[in-house]
Parts: C-alpha cells; structure tokens; sequence
C-alpha cells in the first residue's frame, strides 16, 4: 500500500504521524514483553552498564517496557529485557531436581513470613 504524503492535508498529516509513532511504541513493546517471556522473577541476570560495567543481580519485578533488578551490591536497576542474560548461580548443579538455578523460594514458615 502506497500512500502519497504530498496529496494530504496537514491535519491528516498529523493524524498519520500520530497513528505512525502509536504504531511502533506498541511493536516496541511488544518486543519487550516477547523478551521478558525469557526470564522469570527470581532469575539470576547479568547486564552491561554504558560505562561497560558488567553488573549482575536478581529479577524482582516486570515493568512495562522493563524489569527491575535488585544488583548484588543492593542497587536497583531498570533494564531492558533485551540487554539480559542469564547468570548461572555459584554452589548449583544444573541437574539438581529440588533446586531451579537462580530462583527465588518464598518462606513457608509463618513466624518468617
């Protein structure tokens, strides 16, 4: 389908503009939360920084384009899913039944809770 932008209107100039940028923030989205389906809350992660710092931490929460990550030294994070990886965790056997790598268990004991 072509259109021919020289032959419309500046209202509907406007108006395809904003039908074009609603467009690809919901493509954008949707390939964020196809990227968060890749992680679990709990999952242990790692990311690089802009300044090339390799930081590494635990997935607590899904936000709307992002996840947020609780890093070992206590700060909170805001990332992309897309620039995670996951991060095997010290001390596991990848073949253990009882434990999943870099999961999260909830206490069950009340006096915890």
């Amino acid at each position: 389908m072509m259109i021919d932008i020289d032959r419309l209107s500046e209202p509907e100039l406007i108006d395809l503009n904003r039908r074009i940028v609603e467009r690809l923030r919901f493509l954008s989205q949707m390939r964020a939360h196809r990227d968060m389906l890749e992680f679990r809350i709990g999952d242990r992660v790692g990311f690089q920084t802009d300044r090339s710092h390799i930081i590494h931490g635990i997935i607590t929460r899904y936000n709307r384009k992002t996840v947020t990550v609780i890093a070992d030294d206590g700060r909170r994070w805001n990332v992309s899913p897309g620039l995670l990886h996951a991060v095997p965790v010290a001390g596991e056997h990848a073949g253990s039944k009882n434990v999943t790598p870099g999961r999260i268990l909830a206490s069950t004991d009340p006096a915890r809770a």
